[in-house]
């Protein structure tokens, strides 16, 4: 008996059809048949619409739900059309559920699984032009999930439209209410617009997620509470006016969440714009700091390279210093005695030294010059570097070996008498 009672009202759930039957005092009749009109849309013959259409749904006191009647038969003809149609409704309807229950179990819906929800929303926008024209709102050429986000993100309201392919009033509601140029303005200039047949895999997820009861099913979404959001629904047949009228109703009962969101948004956007610019700030004075620290280590380290090399400078000086010393005293060591005055292979010299003080000395004429050098090398009065000059004619004495004559003559073969005054030119700076 539950089996029959719960095939004949069509509903998967025993605790549903129980429920159903106690609201028809148990009368089957009353039941199955407010079952079809649910099905077909039409109001129920047994427990009227109420007198306001738009009411709060019980489900979610946030969302307003609209449902468009569909119209009593009339007259004596519009009964007896009704009931002659009721039997053959009736078993179509029964039948049809039956089949689809079996369906579910042997074969999965072919629309549950996604793969090309872009393509999807693309290949109806495509049917929809072909059979209607393209007189028609802006659809949205993305995903329900994208629309959602830039609808989140533009904080704007989201109107999407589940097209029901095989409902009979859906051809009337494209051609009479979605394409009139009022309709197109008025959702053009207030709000994004998406759309998907049911029959496509991303028309029918989404289907699922709104659980729509019958065509045609619209769904207004926005931002609110911070989360996205149905704030109504429109399911039925619905006249271009009373459309306009049941949108605006919406928008303007969500107003007030929309702006609030809009300002906490807008207060956001400046408590980071204000936290960006005293984090630049920050960054900036932080650079800057970072700048004088570095001048500063590059000043020290420069003066520390100066000190070192000026230290450098000094140690090399005294090693040089040092060595010219060692050299000098070498050069004093090696030096030839000085022969006696009654030596006739003598010669008397007297040095003029760059100070202006006098040096004399005696050598022998078989001496080479470079003894000469040698002698006045090591005196300390002597500059690092000198050449040897005479007075008159006035010639540079060739003291050192050079390539071209590697042994100096001897002061015989310099044409030096047995008595000269000769010059010591400093060539340090030179």
């Amino acid at each position: 008996m539950n089996l029959c009672k719960q095939d004949l009202t069509g509903l998967e759930s025993m605790d549903q059809c129980r429920r159903t039957l106690e609201q028809h005092n148990w009368n089957i009749e009353a039941a199955v048949q407010d079952r079809l009109n649910e099905q077909e849309g039409v109001p129920s013959v047994f427990n009227p619409p109420p007198s306001r259409p738009l009411q709060v749904n019980t489900a979610d006191h946030r969302v307003y739900s609209y449902i468009v009647s569909r119209p009593q038969p009339r007259g004596l003809l519009g009964w007896s059309y009704y009931l002659i149609m009721l039997p053959f409704r009736f078993t179509y309807y029964t039948l049809l559920d039956i089949f689809r229950f079996a369906l579910r179990f042997i074969r999965p819906d072919p629309r549950g699984r996604v793969t090309d929800p872009v393509g999807d929303v693309v290949s109806f926008i495509h049917n929809f032009e072909e059979k209607y024209g393209r007189s028609h709102p802006v659809f949205y050429q993305g995903t329900y999930s994208q629309a959602l986000n830039d609808a989140k993100r533009e904080l704007r309201y989201l109107l999407v439209y589940l097209h029901g392919e095989d409902h009979q009033d859906t051809d009337e509601f494209c051609r009479s209410t979605l394409c009139t140029e009022e309709v197109i303005t008025f959702i053009n200039t207030r709000m994004l617009f998406w759309a998907c047949s049911t029959s496509k895999p991303e028309g029918y997820r989404v289907s699922q997620a709104l659980r729509e009861n019958t065509y045609p099913f619209l769904a207004m979404i926005m931002l609110k509470d911070r989360k996205m959001t149905v704030v109504g629904r429109l399911e039925g047949l619905i006249q271009p006016e009373d459309l306009i009228n049941q949108l605006t109703f919406i928008m303007e009962a969500n107003q007030t969440y929309l702006m609030s969101e809009r300002l906490e948004r807008e207060e956001r956007n400046q408590t980071q714009v204000l936290r960006q610019q005293q984090d630049e700030a920050y960054l900036a004075s932080l650079r800057a700091d970072q700048e004088k620290e570095r001048k500063k280590r590059e000043e020290q380290e420069q003066r520390r390279q100066e000190e070192e090399k000026v230290r450098q400078s000094a140690l090399a000086e005294e090693r040089r210093r040092r060595t010219l010393e060692e050299e000098k005293e070498r050069k004093s060591e090696c030096l030839p005695p000085e022969p006696p005055a009654d030596d006739s292979e003598s010669v008397k010299i007297v040095f003029k030294l760059p100070n202006d003080t006098r040096v004399e000395r005696r050598f022998l004429f078989g001496q080479s010059l470079t003894v000469i050098y040698d002698f006045l090398f090591s005196l300390k009065e002597t500059p690092e570097k000198f050449q040897i000059v005479t007075n008159f004619p006035r010639r540079v004495l060739p003291c050192l070996p050079t390539e071209e004559q590697p042994n100096p003559p001897t002061l015989k073969e310099a044409g030096l008498s047995r008595s000269e005054v000769l010059f010591v030119q400093d060539l340090t700076d030179d």
